[in-house]
């Protein structure tokens, strides 16, 4: 549909829509571009503020992805006409504590009456015009190195059908609640190529756009993801989400695989992440630093010349 639509030229646009990238980039000066995003769903978790800290820590991800420094955001909103007032007022109070955590400014937003609650933030950013960190920029011979566990998906399926064990659903909360500003400011000390954040994709389709975008081949070591705690278990178990099945249809078809790989393990690649982490291609020699100042970075992978497929799992 997107495709079909009239072509806009205006060369202030840095990024656009057609090139499946996180954010909009808009240069103002020389110095000075915007980033500009939005995002919003319904409940992810039971607890209203927490729903509404991680739907601005959500929101806030894909200016952390292309290396911007979120500066303002506006709310959008869509609750019951006969919703429980204390609970909006909790899921507003999430956000905007997360705002203010990353520095972010709210400076108002929209709301309409709807059965269903949803909630997000439509944020603007900053960054300088040649730092921008975009899907595009993978080159050959590059590490990837992946920032958070995945899982949270199938957690959320398995809590909705109340199978989910107390420490695996805090676990996967803490991770969707963390901020990728510390990862991200860790990466620019680094000399990155390009950067995805993992989301509702899940952790092959935002790959798949990565290499396509590049015109590369992806090598993920699978075994080399992280995990969330339960996130094997509850698969195995059968907590599927229907994004998950969605996903292996959008990049299935992108894979291929140099050894057998755990079945349950290539499915979670596939599962639609909440406020995941960061996914960047830079050197190699590079790695170590990113480790250094960030932790919880991980080495999932390598990029090589293009291939007959956009992935291959090893």
């Amino acid at each position: 549909m997107l495709g079909a639509l009239p072509k806009q030229s205006d060369p202030r646009v840095l990024i656009g829509f057609d090139t499946s990238d996180d954010a909009g980039v808009f240069q103002l000066t020389p110095e000075c571009a915007l980033v500009q995003t939005v995002d919003f769903f319904t409940p992810i978790v039971d607890d209203p503020y927490l729903f509404g800290a991680i739907a601005a820590a959500n929101s806030l991800s894909d200016v952390y992805a292309m290396g911007g420094v979120p500066i303002s955001s506006l709310s959008i909103l869509a609750w019951p006409r006969d919703g429980d007032v204390e609970d909006l007022g909790q899921i507003l109070l999430g956000g905007l504590d997360k705002m203010k955590e990353a520095g972010c400014v709210i400076l108002g937003g929209h709301s309409v009456a709807d059965d269903e609650p949803k909630f997000g933030y439509a944020v603007t950013g900053t960054v300088h015009p040649a730092r921008v960190l975009a899907n595009a920029g993978a080159r050959p011979g590059d590490a990837l190195v992946f920032t958070k566990a995945i899982g949270t998906g199938v957690i959320a399926t398995a809590l909705k059908r109340g199978a989910a064990a107390t420490a695996h659903e805090d676990a996967s909360i803490v991770s969707m609640l963390t901020l990728n500003n510390s990862a991200c400011a860790a990466m620019l000390k680094t000399e990155a190529h390009a950067c995805t954040d993992i989301s509702g994709f899940g952790f092959l389709g935002h790959a798949r756009e990565m290499a396509a975008a590049g015109n590369v081949t992806l090598l993920i070591d699978a075994a080399s993801v992280p995990l969330l705690p339960g996130a094997y278990e509850y698969a195995a178990a059968g907590a599927i989400p229907r994004g998950l099945r969605n996903n292996m249809d959008f990049a299935g078809g992108a894979v291929t695989k140099s050894r057998e790989i755990d079945p349950l393990l290539e499915l979670l690649l596939h599962d639609p992440q909440t406020s995941g982490g960061l996914l960047i291609a830079m050197p190699e020699a590079d790695v170590e630093k990113m480790q250094a100042l960030y932790p919880p970075s991980r080495r999932v992978g390598r990029v090589v010349e293009r291939r007959n497929t956009l992935l291959e799992l090893e």
